[in-house]
């Protein structure tokens, strides 16, 4: 149908349509519960006064707002009543033999249950007016009845013509009404009596059926005729009348004979609290069995579950087996076969959509990057994309071309369609829960600050809201939706003031801060990562001053060295520009943290400088970034201003301080001075990781038994406080002390070590593994080690890790030596003195000539815990073993 809003845009005519995309699934889905109820009132058992046997009469879409239902039920009704009018993608028809007669319905608010309902009733019977053309005896005098005494004075022509019900065939009904009438009358022998009559044809009628006449059996031979028409002629007789008018149907003759396929639009709108309206309509369409039931609304039916007894007539998976949630799907998704959620769009239809929707000379109106606009803001909802195109519409009006700037944003419309059901309670959990990401009841609940889970029981329970059962938070709000409310709610009576949304914002935040705490340390990393990113983006977004859970959470997150992506998504700055809120620096501190296994670590020191020029972060997170700052140049052999913050952070006594005395444990190591660094380990404690630095002060002295024990026992206090990060530190450390010393039993180590490694993301540890590899196969095929380790001193180079070249350097002294190539050996020398020309890590360039049997060019500066020739037999050792090793294996 054309759309009069283009047509009258501007004077330059445009080319509309309804354009109808992504629906071939539910087209699906349709045709095949169709098929299935032809087939079932085709068998031989089937009997439409039966009120026992369960039904599958009925299918239901539901959505959000906005999704498409009704012109899901439009496309459905045009494809039944002509093939011409079916999408190409929906393919042939159904039915094949079948008379379907599609009757739509919408069934949004009127004035009354009784009004509404009597308007269902009679919509069906004028369809079957036009359909069949003829008289449906007992229901046709029923229904006259029940008008006559209920709108006495108002002709039922007359409120036909003046509501417009069916158009020109609306006339058709009284017509047959009043024949219905008189063809009891005559067939009963009473012909005084006319239409205008008919409480006393349906007495005659009665008698007639009581004393068992034949021609009134044949008339009205329904076994509950009788009972209906004694009743008085009220709205609940008139709910029960459908019972009548399946009895009709299915005694019409083959010409005549149709299966009515009844669309039921905006099915929410009679679930009031009394489910008055619904109750009727349920009874309805049980007691039409024979006709098949289409139903779109925002939300699911709930008729097949236990809950409702009472409240309607038929309820349960004994009633309604085909509406009964499925045991394995999320409670709220999980609406039985015959029920199925209308889903968004995909990018794809989206675009198709709005190229299609608007043309002009068969080309699209809305340009291809306005297109991408309005597909990026709609996250697929249809509703926001016949918005945008009334938008686009208003603009070229205007006599100015539309720009892609002109739709990104959000609609008012959106807000008013979503809250339009809604209580207060329900809208005031649903902008709170619009703060989250994601959220659960408790979440949600406390968000609001309020006391009971009720209303948000209540909301989740809504279409637009999405639930993933496996998640750490199951729900969370359509995000075109929940756009809309953050940043268009500025029209609805109850929107909520800027200090709303803050103080919403802070109970969101704290919540978080509650589930964070409420699970341990063991089951609780996944909750880190999760409440961090929420709450980050909630403190960010909301400039929220308290980060107090926050900076003990960034503590938590670094303590285990498994590096998680941080970053809360939709950043308030972007990269590279300076944070200006303190939870902006904590995004970008944890951001730089996390990211340096995926960056050089100049570019890691450069972040964390600029977080700490910032000056807005608390003296604790200040001490948190000049220790990973620290770090940093301890990778990048800047070992003086390493020192420097790693002293700096021991002295001020916090929380880091252990650590800090680590890295000054480590950068005495990596200058050669073990007894100063043994010392230094010795005052160590768990959470400073005593063993493993202890571990990597023994091996470089040849003491491989001492140090892969040391290793061994950091491995086991990591598991007992469940540390993974941790673990696979010191797992790869021994899988390259086992390479060394014992090459059989190093390749179980170093699988091990890959397997502690798989779920983390530590880079530079990853690349030690590589290296431990190297040394189990040193003295063997040298194409392929010389291969490996190019490989690997490009990956470190990439990494800004320098630290990891005099290791690797020394794993191909190692290899060369066992091999005796003096050339390659004498260019590994050469390059580990170059990489140690610093000072630092020359204890490397010693074990090196140490394992050829070379003398030192120079008096080593190193300081070993034993003498020095010690250290070189032990060494030199190493290499003999190897060869030996080798030659047993030829």
């Amino acid at each position: 149908m054309a759309d009069l809003r283009a047509l009258f845009s501007s004077n330059d005519p445009v080319d509309s349509a309804e354009a109808f995309t992504n629906r071939q699934h539910q087209w699906g889905l349709f045709s095949t519960a169709l098929e299935e109820h032809l087939r079932t009132i085709a068998g031989p058992g089937f009997d439409v006064e039966d009120l026992e046997t369960p039904r599958a009469n009925v299918a239901v879409f539901y959505g959000v707002g906005g999704i498409g239902k009704s012109t899901l039920l439009r496309k459905l009704e045009a494809s039944l009543t002509a093939a011409d009018q079916r999408p190409p993608q929906w393919g042939t028809g159904i039915g094949a033999g079948e008379r379907l007669l599609p009757v739509r319905i919408d069934l949004a608010r009127s004035a009354s249950t009784g009004s509404d309902f009597e308007r269902v009733v009679l919509t069906i019977r004028l369809a079957l007016a036009g359909a069949v053309g003829r008289p449906m005896p007992s229901f046709d005098l029923a229904l006259r009845r029940y008008w006559d005494a209920q709108h006495p004075g108002e002709p039922l022509e007359e409120y036909i013509r003046r509501t417009g019900l069916m158009g020109k065939v609306g006339q058709l009904l009284p017509g047959q009404l009043g024949a219905a009438v008189s063809e009891v009358a005559g067939s009963l022998e009473l012909p005084g009596l006319v239409g205008s009559a008919a409480g006393q044809v349906a007495t005659a009628l009665v008698t007639a059926l009581r004393e068992r006449r034949e021609r009134a059996r044949a008339l009205a031979g329904a076994a509950r005729t009788a009972a209906l028409l004694e009743a008085d002629p009220d709205l609940e007789a008139l709910s029960y009348y459908p019972h009548l008018l399946a009895w009709e149907i299915s005694r019409l003759p083959a010409k005549h004979a149709v299966v009515p396929v009844i669309l039921l639009d905006t099915f929410e709108d009679t679930e009031d609290r009394h489910r008055d309206l619904e109750r009727l309509l349920q009874r309805l369409i049980w007691l039409l069995p024979n006709c098949f039931f289409v139903i779109a609304g925002r939300n699911r039916l709930t008729w097949g579950e236990d809950g409702l007894q009472g409240q309607l007539d038929y309820t349960g998976p004994q009633a309604w087996p085909h509406l009964t949630p499925q045991r394995h799907q999320p409670a709220r998704t999980a609406g039985g076969q015959r029920q199925h959620l209308l889903g968004d769009f995909s990018r794809m239809d989206c675009d198709s959509y709005l190229a299609r929707r608007l043309t002009h000379d068969g080309q699209p109106l809305i340009p291809e990057d306005v297109r991408a606009v309005i597909t990026a803001r709609s996250h697929g909802l249809p509703l926001h994309l016949d918005l945008a195109v009334a938008r686009f519409l208003e603009i070229r009006r205007t006599g100015r071309t539309p720009a892609p700037g002109d739709f990104d944003h959000t609609f008012p419309a959106l807000i008013a369609r979503t809250l339009s059901d809604l209580t207060p309670d329900e809208r005031h959990v649903l902008r709170s829960a619009s703060l989250l990401d994601a959220f659960d009841l408790d979440l949600a609940t406390q968000a609001a600050g309020l006391t009971h889970q009720a209303a948000a029981r209540r909301l989740v329970e809504r279409p637009m809201i999405s639930e993933d059962p496996y998640a750490i938070w199951p729900y969370h709000l359509h995000g075109a939706i929940r756009a809309a409310l953050r940043t268009d709610d500025t029209t609805t009576a109850d929107r909520w003031t800027a200090a709303d949304w803050h103080q919403a914002a802070e109970r969101a935040l704290a919540a978080l801060g509650g589930q964070w705490r409420a699970h341990s340390p063991a089951a609780g990393r996944a909750w880190l990562v999760a409440c961090l990113r929420q709450g980050l983006r909630l403190a960010r977004d909301h400039d929220l001053d308290d980060l107090a859970w926050l900076t003990d959470a960034a503590h938590a997150y670094v303590d285990d060295s498994v590096w998680e992506p941080i970053a809360p998504p939709a950043p308030a700055h972007g990269d590279g520009q300076a944070a200006d809120t303190p939870a902006d620096a904590l995004a970008d501190l944890l951001t730089a943290i996390s990211r340096r296994q995926h960056e050089h670590r100049a570019h890691t020191a450069r972040r964390l400088s600029a977080v700490l020029d910032s000056n807005l972060l608390s003296d604790e997170l200040a001490q948190l970034a000049r220790y990973y700052r620290a770090k940093a140049d301890k990778d990048l052999g800047r070992t003086a201003a390493s020192l420097e913050g790693m002293r700096h952070v021991a002295a001020a006594g916090g929380r880091l301080a252990p650590q800090a005395q680590r890295g000054i444990a480590n950068l005495a190591r990596i200058a050669g001075d073990f007894p100063a660094a043994l010392a230094a380990a010795s005052t160590l404690t768990w959470k400073s990781r005593r063993h493993r630095v202890r571990g990597d002060i023994l091996w470089p002295q040849g003491d491989f038994t001492a140090a892969a024990q040391a290793l061994r026992d950091g491995r086991a206090e990591a598991e007992q406080y469940n540390a993974p990060g941790e673990r696979a530190i010191a797992q790869t450390r021994l899988a390259l002390v086992t390479a060394f010393a014992d090459p059989d039993r190093a390749g179980e180590e170093i699988a091990l070590a890959r397997q502690y490694l798989e779920p983390l993301d530590q880079r530079a540890t990853v690349l030690h593994a590589h290296v431990a590899g190297l040394v189990r196969d040193a003295g063997t095929d040298d194409r392929d080690i010389a291969d490996r380790a190019a490989v690997l001193r490009a990956q470190i180079d990439v990494a800004g890790l320098p630290w990891l070249i005099p290791l690797l350097e020394t794993a191909l002294a190692f290899h060369h030596a066992v091999r005796g190539a003096e050339n390659d050996l004498t260019a590994t020398l050469a390059r580990l003195r170059e990489a140690t020309a610093g000072g630092d890590f020359t204890y490397y360039l010693d074990i090196a000539h140490f394992m050829a049997g070379l003398p030192l060019p120079a008096p080593s500066t190193t300081q070993w815990l034993d003498d020095e020739e010690t250290v070189r037999n032990r060494w030199h050792a190493l290499v003999t073993e190897r060869q030996e090793r080798l030659r047993t294996a030829r």
